[in-house]
C-alpha cells in the first residue's frame, strides 16, 4: 500500500514522486509550508462541524485495495438522503442515512493538469470500495479564490487514476527513480536542488559538476 496524498506529486511529475516515496527525501519551501498551514485544521480528525443538514468530518481514514493506496481525507461532507441508496450510516447521528462527499483543500488555484482531480478521485475511489456505494462527485476547494469546483467522477477520470496507481507501483517496485525532466513547474518545486533538472541541458554531468566547482572555489 502507497501513500494515497503522493498520487497528486506523481501526475505532476513522477520523478518528484519517486524522489519522495522511494528515496525518502524531502525540502520545504514557501508553498509546501503555506500548504501545510492550511490543511491544519482539516487535518484534525476530531473535528466535527454541522452547518443546518450537512455534516463535516476530518481526517477520515480511507484505503483501496484496487488502487492499492490509503491516506486520509482533508474533509468528507456527509449530506441527507431519503434512501439508503448510496448512502451510509453514521453512529454519532443515526437519524437518517447519508451521503458521502470528499472534499480536498488546495493552496493557489485550480492546476492546468489533472493532477489534484486525481487525488480527489482516489479518495472517492476509496470510500466506495469501504462502502459499497458510488459517489457521482466531490470538490476541490482552493485557498486563493475561495471558491469549490465540482469534479465529477467520470469513467475518463477513474481509469486515468487507476493508471497512475498502477504505475505508482510499478516504479516503486523497481526502487528506479524516474530521469530529470527540465518542466515549467521546476522552479517551484522544493525539490529543484535535490533533483537538478537543469543536468539535462547540459552535455553531461561531469561537465556540470566541473562548472560547479569552478564557480565555487573561484
Amino acid at each position: 500500500m502507497l501513500m494515497l496524498s503522493g498520487i497528486q506529486h506523481f501526475v505532476f511529475c513522477p520523478r518528484q514522486w519517486a524522489l519522495i516515496h522511494v528515496e525518502q527525501q524531502w525540502s520545504e519551501n514557501r508553498l509546501t509550508a503555506e500548504g501545510r498551514l492550511l490543511h491544519k485544521n482539516a487535518d484534525n480528525p476530531s473535528y466535527r462541524q454541522k452547518n443546518g443538514d450537512t455534516v463535516s468530518l476530518h481526517s477520515v481514514p480511507v484505503s483501496s485495495s484496487a488502487l492499492g493506496l490509503y491516506g486520509f481525507t482533508d474533509v468528507v461532507e456527509l449530506q441527507p438522503s431519503d434512501t439508503q441508496d448510496n448512502a451510509i450510516v453514521h453512529p454519532s447521528y443515526p437519524w437518517c442515512y447519508w451521503k458521502p462527499k470528499p472534499v480536498e483543500y488546495k493552496h493557489g488555484r485550480s492546476k492546468p493538469d489533472a493532477r489534484d482531480k486525481v487525488q480527489l478521485a482516489a479518495q472517492v475511489i476509496c470510500l466506495e470500495e469501504q462502502y459499497g456505494i458510488t459517489i457521482e462527485e466531490g470538490w476541490l476547494y482552493y485557498e486563493a479564490t475561495n471558491r469549490r469546483e465540482t469534479v465529477l467522477m467520470d469513467s475518463d477520470l477513474r481509469t486515468f487514476t487507476q493508471k497512475c496507481a498502477d504505475e505508482m507501483h510499478s516504479v516503486y517496485r523497481s526502487g528506479v527513480v524516474p530521469k530529470a525532466e527540465k518542466k515549467p513547474g521546476c522552479s517551484n518545486c522544493s525539490l529543484a536542488e535535490i533533483c537538478l533538472p537543469d543536468i539535462v541541458k547540459r552535455s553531461s554531468v561531469g561537465n556540470y559538476l566541473k562548472k560547479s566547482l569552478y564557480e565555487e572555489t573561484a
